[in-house]
């Protein structure tokens, strides 16, 4: 069961600690589809009401989006 704060980009459920990202934060999330992360990501970022800066990057071989709270 998901919750309104869960990423599941590739069928598989991700639970990132969202209260413990502070301004300038990061967090890489490894994924194939990158741009349903995104727009996961975006959502929960609009219902917050953060800042959020976007990046689809290959780290340690893995490709998957970076995002940081810029406020």
């Amino acid at each position: 069961m998901l919750t309104l704060y869960d990423l599941d980009p590739d069928g598989v459920k991700i639970i990132v600690d969202w209260d413990s990202m502070v301004v300038n934060a990061s967090v890489f999330i490894p994924c194939i589809n990158t741009k349903k992360t995104i727009a996961e990501c975006r959502r929960i970022f609009k219902l917050k009401e953060w800042g959020i800066e976007i990046r689809v990057l290959v780290e340690d071989t893995k490709l998957g989006v970076r995002i940081w709270r810029t406020y």
